[in-house]
């Protein structure tokens, strides 16, 4: 007998990568401790206490999770065999997908830092320390190229793969830079948009920020009152 792609599929609507990964998350926490308790779920997964409790009630009532009652008040979770079968199915795309993700970012971060170094811009500055800088300092290596900064407020002051992290573009030394990369997954339009604004306020050429195709960036005008230095 097979089953509802409905009930092993718990991403039925939008957001529903983010929805796997939370219940991935949430069935990898309860194989390893019965005991957790939604509290620290929701810390450990990063999420809000009531995602945690919806996500939590959704996986009993798909028969993913079992759960019973243990002494204080508590309670005990414990995987079904159809929650192992889930957590295995959510395990192999997730990772399908991140392959999918460095493969297709590795491709264009090379395409993207190859095109820089053509047009003499061997400078590069990128925005936004996480898993896609990473990459593109990977690509760095074979592409005549140097990387000279990060920009990410969240982490100024502190090192990225041996960069220096400013908060803001004006903060790079004046003529270090030659282009700057949009490597924030989690707001590139916001990043894009900011740093052309940022850009235009001190002179820097706002065609010179560049971002991947892979985060979907729309190139758009910088505001009408912002007027580049004379």
């Amino acid at each position: 007998m097979t089953s509802d792609p409905s009930d092993s599929a718990l991403d039925d609507s939008a957001g529903g990568a983010e929805r796997s990964a939370i219940v991935l998350g949430l069935l990898n926490a309860v194989q390893a401790d019965s005991a957790v308790t939604q509290r620290s779920l929701a810390r450990e997964l990063g999420i809000a206490l009531g995602i945690a409790n919806a996500t939590l009630r959704r996986c009993v009532d798909k028969g993913l999770i079992k759960v019973r009652q243990a002494p204080a008040r508590r309670y005990a979770y414990y995987l079904t065999p159809r929650g192992f079968a889930e957590k295995s199915r959510l395990t192999a795309e997730y990772l399908t997908d991140s392959f999918r993700f460095f493969r297709d970012a590795r491709s264009q971060c090379e395409a993207l830092l190859a095109g820089c170094a053509a047009r003499g811009w061997r400078r590069i500055a990128l925005a936004g320390a996480g898993e896609l800088a990473e990459i593109v300092q990977l690509c760095s290596a074979n592409a005549g190229v140097q990387l000279v900064a990060v920009i990410d407020q969240r982490q100024a002051g502190r090192t990225f793969g041996g960069l220096p992290v400013v908060g803001e573009l004006a903060h790079v030394p004046s003529g270090a830079v030659d282009a700057v990369v949009v490597t924030d997954l989690k707001a590139p339009q916001a990043n894009f948009d900011a740093l052309r604004t940022s850009a235009a306020a001190i002179g820097f050429d706002i065609d010179r920020i560049l971002a991947p195709k892979l985060l979907r960036v729309s190139v758009a005008p910088p505001p009408a009152d912002t007027e580049t230095p004379a």
